[in-house]
């Protein structure tokens, strides 16, 4: 280590340029209000291009001066003027600066006036706040949200375990009901609310920090937060004039490189700052190969002392492979060694043509452009305006067509006795050899002469395997309008609007024949009969502006238009130890469906309309300079998604639709001392007059479902769907979370969040066949089943979790961290139509250790060299992070740690590592 560290260090030494003599030096030291050295501060001379940006230890040190004012800047504290002076060759100690939290300085971000930032003892709502140096040493080849395991209530996994298929829950609530925002700017897919990592992945790069705000939160929009809000600030074009290079490795050839600049405010008032960088690797899993790239360019202008405006742009293109699906856990074992499960097991890859292919991957680029204006009118009135766009261009990869006895491409005759895809003898299927079918030679046959793969509903010899793409691609624009009013000293005032216009294209193409003569396409109403040739690359869409019209489609092909009204309101008084606020906000959702495959002619429905709104409140108290208390409480009337509004993937609209119902309540209570810093929160969320249409099959006779069938007849089963309406669930809990700093050197954090999620009351189920008709059991009754739900523990996201850290300044320049986290109450996801009143299965807990070392080498001139090794999961915990199904182990069944083999699921990553270095300029 001793080696490595001096070759550090040499290599800092030899970036070092030539440096002039100093007139005098001005050293110091800064802290934030609970006395924990603050790095990332920037330092600068009043007036001039000289500064410096504060080190791990937060000190600074600048050569060259003799008077002046130092202002010292930080996102998220109030600036510091301090007034200095030194003489020719001496150095100047001027102390300790103590930084407190101003969320009114975040205008340091590209987005002001639009952005909801909770303030300190003044924002009555569970905050916590991630920054940007912290993200730097830890994230490491983690994925983004991952960061965010150490905060209370929150449960991120890998899922999958492909590049950005990360996922997260906020009180036991996904994206789809939690708001992600970045500079104040939903992100969430406007038909089905989620958010794909991966198509964020570069934010770790730009991000000057992150808040979440746990509960309904303060937003001023009528966003889905109904488990929190995600509001991720990103790097200002106003930073000061720098930058910084730095390369990334780790396990599994992970290699990650990124460069970035900032001019700083010039003399003409404009602004500059840009980011690029590659990450690219085998993936940890197997047949997870992939490669990603993040840009991102920001521009300011200053137009004069009261007016400015700021763009940014920023994207990770992307491509990976990745798990369709979460495998069984007996192919888990089945493919490990002495009884062990393999937990990099993927069914979805095999190699073809000597590389790797696989027939489950990503591949996306969805760039977001704003542009922002800020306009303070007069010393009491405010505007700002932000007009945004965002085209998301790709999707995913996946097999499609049956071979031999009807089976597709990741299963039966197709596996290799490792469990990985034989993608040869696909290719020898298809092109008309014969495969040996588990001892049965078949051999498929020509139509017209040629063989012709076609889609997964025909399993007849005369089908092939081909690799298709999913295509699902958007265009979306939006604006958002917040005018501020300054009332008094103690009353202020918000009005604003919100618009949203957002399409989403959803269709199939060809991506690979593997060797057939083309493809029959059967499922375009209006053009049956065709044969396709023409194939698609999987590759990274770099350019997002193409049209689409021309590329020949399977399978599907329907458009969904989601248009959005909005208006908001908010008061806010503070006065003396007292601070309230109340908001409101109104909007209209207006959804249509155009089909253009499955109707003839093509048919675009007209536009439901929905009207949602929220209306929330708080008051915070400070009792003193170390104690606060604080309240809040919200209603929102919120839209369903896309899909509860047109059923099935079709036209039919959803006689039976109505807002969901949230009501949201909190209590907390702060503390704040030089070395102790504590929160602690209790909630309370219903959620409640949800839908859901699920597919399921319906034994007609009378026994239940087709899963839980009684009589063993299976020619009376239906296929189709049941819609689920009044679902209510019921989220309570307690967090908890600290940081103390025991010594100069050494401190420590922890956190404790216990929840209590379950569903609420029965509710009863219609169970409609393909064409939208209620079933009819054999005695002609309706088929109709009552689901019990109530008391049953929600299923996805651990109940319990607490961690404990430390961090430990060993020397001037190294320092060592730890941090342990547990969970436990993990339930498996599940099927409302498909329980018993036994609910879902506990998976078992699970503790984690994580550890890492920092070494750092300070330049006179106030450049730097970092470097950070982190090693993740270090006792190699073999654990179980998520189930997809709920299947109950019963006598004589085959488990694996008392869960039954048949149920698929995702395990966490074993012991990984990765090393950066990184060069501060």
């Amino acid at each position: 280590m001793y080696t490595f560290t001096k070759w550090c260090f040499g290599i800092a030494l030899m970036l070092i340029g030539s440096f002039s003599m100093a007139q005098g030096t001005i050293t110091g030291t800064v802290l934030d209000e609970d006395g924990t050295e603050l790095p990332g501060v920037n330092v600068m001379v009043d007036g001039t291009q000289m500064g410096a940006v504060t080190d791990f230890d937060g000190k600074f040190s600048i050569s060259g001066v003799s008077q002046g004012t130092l202002v010292l800047s930080y996102l998220g504290y109030a600036v510091i003027e301090r007034e200095f002076m030194v003489g020719n060759g001496q150095t100047e100690n001027l102390g300790t600066f103590t930084m407190e939290v101003d969320a009114n300085q975040m205008g340091e971000v590209l987005i002001t006036g639009t952005i909801d930032i909770a303030k300190d003892r003044e924002t009555p709502v569970a905050v916590s706040t991630v920054r940007a140096t912290e993200i730097q040493e830890k994230l490491g080849s983690q994925e983004f949200v991952e960061i965010l395991n150490t905060t209370p209530s929150i449960y991120a996994t890998k899922q999958g375990g492909g590049y950005g298929d990360s996922r997260i829950n906020i009180r036991g609530f996904d994206t789809q009901n939690s708001a992600v925002m970045i500079n104040g700017i939903p992100v969430n897919d406007m038909e089905n609310g989620r958010v794909f990592w991966s198509n964020w992945a570069g934010l770790s790069d730009v991000a000057s920090a992150i808040q979440v705000q746990r509960g309904l939160g303060s937003s001023k929009l009528a966003i889905s937060s109904v488990g929190g809000t995600i509001n991720v600030l990103t790097r200002s074009a106003e930073a000061r004039e720098g930058g910084f290079v730095s390369t990334s490795v780790g396990n599994n050839n992970f290699l990650k490189t990124v460069a970035s600049f900032n001019t700083g405010k010039l003399d003409n008032g404009l602004s500059m700052t840009g980011l690029l960088s590659r990450t690219a690797g085998d993936g940890y899993v197997d047949g997870t190969e992939f490669e990603g790239y993040n840009y991102y360019f920001g521009l300011g202008y200053e137009i004069s002392d009261s007016q400015n405006i700021q763009f940014f742009v920023t994207g990770a293109p992307q491509i990976h492979n990745r798990r369709g699906f979460a495998p069984g856990l007996r192919d888990y074992i089945r493919y490990g060694a002495d009884g062990e499960p393999r937990i990099k097991y993927n069914s979805d890859w095999g190699t073809y043509r000597g590389a790797e292919y696989s027939f489950a991957g990503n591949y996306y680029h969805k760039p977001l452009m704003a542009i922002n204006y800020d306009w303070d009118i007069n010393d009491k009135l405010s505007l700002s305006a932000n007009v945004y766009s965002s085209f998301g261009r790709g999707g995913s990869a996946g097999g499609i067509g049956r071979g031999a006895s009807g089976d597709q491409s990741f299963a039966g005759v197709w596996k290799n006795p490792n469990g990985t895809i034989n993608v040869d003898r696909i290719v020898a299927w298809n092109t008309g050899s014969p495969v040996d079918d588990f001892g049965t030679i078949r051999q498929r046959t020509m139509i017209d002469g040629q063989f012709l793969n076609s889609g997964n509903q025909d399993r007849s010899s005369s089908n092939g395997i081909s690799r298709r793409n999913s295509v699902n691609s958007h265009n979306w624009y939006g604006a958002i309008a917040n005018l501020n009013y300054e009332v008094n000293d103690a009353l202020t005032l918000d009005f604003g609007v919100d618009l949203r216009k957002y399409k989403g294209f959803h269709y199939r193409r060809l991506n690979d024949l593997l060797g057939a003569d083309g493809y029959r396409a059967e499922d375009d109403l209006n053009n049956p009969g065709r044969v396709l040739t023409t194939t698609y690359d999987y590759e990274i869409p770099w350019w997002v502006f193409s049209s689409i019209d021309d590329e020949e489609k399977i399978d599907y092909y329907d458009i969904g238009y989601v248009n959005w009204v909005g208006a908001f309101g908010q008061a806010e008084y503070s006065v003396d130890n007292l601070s309230v606020f109340v908001q409101g906000a109104i909007s209209n959702q207006g959804f249509s469906r155009e089909e253009l495959f499955r109707a003839t002619p093509p048919e675009k429905t007209d536009t439901e309309n929905l009207l949602g709104g929220n209306i929330k409140g708080g008051v915070n108290y400070n009792i003193n300079d170390n104690h606060n208390v604080y309240a809040n409480a919200g209603y929102y009337s919120k839209q369903p998604l896309f899909d509860a509004v047109f059923l099935n993937n079709s036209n039919t609209l959803n006689t039976d639709l109505q807002n969901e119902t949230i009501i949201g309540t909190e209590l907390g209570y702060g503390f704040r001392s030089g070395n102790l810093r504590a929160n602690v929160n209790l909630y309370r969320t219903s959620w409640s007059d949800r839908f859901e249409n699920i597919g399921a099959t319906i034994d007609t006779a009378g026994d239940g479902l087709g899963d839980d069938n009684t009589d063993g007849d299976e020619t009376d089963d239906i296929r189709g769907s049941a819609n689920v309406s009044g679902i209510t669930q019921v989220h309570m809990g307690l967090e908890i979370d600290a940081t103390y700093r025991i010594t100069n050197r050494l401190r420590a954090n922890a956190m404790l969040s216990v929840g209590n999620w379950e569903c609420d009351d029965d509710v009863t189920a219609t169970f409609l066949d393909d064409s939208q008709n209620v079933i009819q059991f054999t005695d002609g009754s309706e088929a109709n089943r009552v689901l019990p739900l109530d008391g049953l523990k929600v299923g996805d996201a651990a109940q319990l979790t607490w961690s404990l850290g430390a961090s430990y300044d060993a020397l001037d320049w190294l320092t060592l961290d730890s941090t342990y986290r547990f969970a436990d109450e993990l339930y498996a996801d599940f099927d409302p139509t498909n329980v018993d009143g036994d609910g879902a299965y506990q998976l078992p807990s699970f503790g984690l250790l994580d550890a890492g070392l920092s070494l750092r080498h300070k330049m006179t001139d106030g450049k730097s060299v970092v470097f950070r090794f982190n090693m993740n999961n270090v006792l190699d915990e073999i654990y179980i992070s998520e189930s997809e199904t709920n299947i109950r182990a019963n006598d004589g069944d085959e488990t694996y740690n008392g869960i039954n083999t048949r149920n698929r699921v995702f395990f966490g990553l074993g012991r990984t590592w990765n090393a950066s270095i990184r060069y501060n300029f």
